[in-house]
């Protein structure tokens, strides 16, 4: 079994910062992608930013040139780095894996739980 834990986020005023973590941890022999989804009230769940086991990153454009997804896969662990942040990116912010749990197993996707940003004066 995987686990995901996400910390890092909260209440900030429009233009802050905050720096989102999620580490992996359990039975894990290998992640490939890792990315940043996040789902506001009464709205589906969109991709932020993914990144790539070799750091290739992908962000939305909504986020691009103020967001920054990093990996340090020694800690399995990806981050967020989120800057100049908006009343829009409120939203609850979840950790997506692609993970192989041991070296026969097929991989699978894993979530975390969540955590809120809330970015309002």
């Amino acid at each position: 079994q995987v686990h995901l834990v996400e910390s890092g986020g909260g209440l900030v005023q429009p233009g802050g910062s905050l720096r989102l973590s999620c580490a992996a941890s359990g039975s894990v022999f290998s992640i490939f992608a890792m990315g940043w989804y996040r789902q506001a009230l009464g709205k589906q769940r969109e991709l932020v930013a993914t990144i790539t086991n070799s750091g290739s990153t992908n962000y939305v454009d909504s986020v691009k040139g103020r967001f920054t997804i990093s990996r340090d896969n020694a800690k399995n662990t990806v981050y967020l780095q989120m800057n100049s942040l908006k009343p829009e990116d409120t939203a609850v912010y979840y950790c997506n894996a692609d993970v192989r749990s041991t070296i026969v197993a097929p991989r699978h996707d894993y979530w975390g739980q969540g955590t809120q940003v809330t970015v309002s004066s």
